[in-house]
């Protein structure tokens, strides 16, 4: 007679991964407001590049705050690999942002901004899908 026994149990990504979905989604939409206190600015509230500014740095605090979360979601959630040296990238290139805008230096600020909004997109977008969910390995 056959027995059935209950196929073991594959850690997946849980708490780690809504703690990382939170954090790139506010990151996401701290970063569609940038374009929008930049617009803002050009049209004559000069207020707003400081607003503009105050974000800068709260951006990067915030991906470092989820490439910490990453950490957590890789070891204990068995979660992708990637997704710690994309967050450490981006937080890089954010840094490197604020450095050209306080120089003033537009002809790099503009295109590193679309840069940063793409993969800030890219990456909500992942962190909702299905793949972010299964495991290292699973297909």
């Amino acid at each position: 007679m056959a027995t059935l026994t209950a196929p073991p149990r594959v850690r997946q990504p849980g708490a780690s991964l809504w703690l990382l979905r939170a954090g790139l989604t506010a990151h996401l939409l701290a970063v569609l407001a940038q374009p929008v206190l930049a617009g803002m600015f050009l049209t004559g509230d000069v207020d707003a590049i400081d607003v503009h500014a105050a974000m800068a740095s709260a951006l990067g605090l915030l991906c470092l705050a989820c490439a910490g979360i990453s950490i957590g979601y890789v070891t204990a959630g068995r979660g992708r690999i990637w997704i710690l040296p994309a967050l450490l990238a981006l937080f890089t290139v954010e840094t490197g942002q604020i450095i050209v805008g306080y120089q003033r230096a537009l002809q790099v600020h503009i295109p590193g901004g679309v840069l940063i909004v793409v993969s800030s997109v890219l990456l909500a977008v992942w962190v909702w899908s299905p793949a972010a969910r299964r495991p290292r390995g699973a297909r």
